[in-house]
């Protein structure tokens, strides 16, 4: 279910607040992502002229950059876009932009529009019809979505934690327990429905984590719904975080992780 306009883009911009705590937690994305986007593209990375819509700090950008591709990226906020111009500044094919995707005017085609967890940011009404402008005929639209999968074998403190989430009116998004990692509905409907795309394709990849209490408290710290909490209500959550964890054998956490790339060819 798509979010309202408003707190779509509140929750947008509460990444740039804490860009440097971003830079710092995020993980790199999984190299099989770009594998998988290459493969389906059939180009070789080194002669694609990439549109990256959201880049943040460069978690994606990176990697892609380190393949010889020539990349524009898009970033909405200023502070995020400083740092992955600083990141990024001995690839001489890299381009960041502070701008907002949705306003912005194209330089050209692209033979890829890629979003890497930023394509639900974009204005749901708009973003297939603004990435396929910036395509050229048979280019590809490529975005992954990430999130918190709940196999059989979860970690028990992923269940036990709701109870505070709950507390605290920040219920999960979506029925509760969540489905398993095959079952999360993906975007194909949505991409087909456009009409302006064909082949569409969803590949998921499933990975664990491990945290503690001080790095699990991090990550979360950087989630736009939790940063948007009252600060009394987003301390109680960490605490009780904390104290389950600390509960834990080797006070560590196994987080089970799951990644959709959507992939799509302009009609």
């Amino acid at each position: 279910m798509d979010m309202d306009d408003d707190r779509r883009l509140a929750r947008a911009r509460t990444f740039d607040e804490i860009a440097e705590l971003y830079d710092h937690v995020r993980p790199y994305y999984r190299e099989e992502l770009f594998d998988d986007l290459f493969d389906y593209a059939g180009i070789a990375p080194s002669a694609a002229r990439i549109l990256e819509i959201g880049p943040g700090p460069g978690r994606a950008t990176e990697p892609l950059a380190r393949r010889g591709a020539e990349i524009v990226g898009i970033e909405l906020g200023a502070n995020l876009a400083r740092i992955a111009r600083d990141k990024l500044s001995r690839f001489q094919r890299v381009r960041i932009v502070n701008a907002n995707f949705e306003t912005w005017e194209p330089d050209g085609l692209f033979d890829i529009v890629f979003a890497a967890t930023a394509w639900h940011w974009i204005d749901p009404k708009r973003r297939y019809a603004l990435a396929g402008r910036a395509l050229r005929p048979g280019g590809v639209l490529a975005f992954a979505q990430g999130t918190h999968a709940f196999p059989p074998d979860v970690d028990p403190f992923f269940l036990q934690i709701q109870d505070a989430y709950l507390k605290i009116g920040l219920p999960w998004p979506g029925p509760w327990p969540p489905p398993p990692p095959e079952e999360m509905r993906d975007s194909c409907a949505e991409i087909a429905a456009s009409g302006l795309f064909e082949d569409v394709q969803a590949i998921r990849s499933l990975w664990t984590a491990e945290y503690d209490a001080d790095s699990h408290v991090a990550l979360m710290s950087t989630a736009s719904d939790h940063r948007l909490l009252e600060e009394s209500k987003r301390e109680y959550l960490f605490s009780e975080m904390r104290r389950l964890i600390a509960a834990r054998p080797g006070r560590r956490i196994t987080k089970h992780e799951l990644m959709v790339l959507h992939l799509a060819r302009k009609r």
